[in-house]
């Protein structure tokens, strides 16, 4: 499975070679803008994408951008729970494990 994380486009950096500044949660990473190039590649400046491995993928908008944002907050909110609870089912199965020794 691939997933794709939105990226917004904050700047052209090689025109040449079809790359770009894109800002993913406040990181910001060159990508390759070829899938989604556009005549004027400083169109694309402003615009939201689906950011893979390196590529943008293709344009979607801000609304979606911003859903799947948060759906990917709330996974990782959602794996740290799933890891506190087995640290504290570890501690609970060494605590009992001390008890009953």
């Amino acid at each position: 499975m691939c997933l794709g994380i939105p990226g917004q486009i904050v700047e052209i950096t090689d025109e040449s070679r079809l790359m770009a500044m894109a800002d993913v949660s406040g990181v910001r990473r060159e990508v390759s803008v070829a899938c989604v190039a556009t005549p004027d590649l400083k169109d694309l400046i402003g615009e939201w994408a689906l950011i893979h491995v390196g590529f943008a993928m293709s344009v979607i908008d801000a609304d979606e951008a911003a859903k799947t944002l948060d759906a990917l907050r709330g996974l990782g909110e959602a794996q740290e729970t799933l890891e506190a609870m087995a640290q504290g089912d570890a501690a609970l199965t060494g605590a009992v494990q001390e008890v009953t020794s």
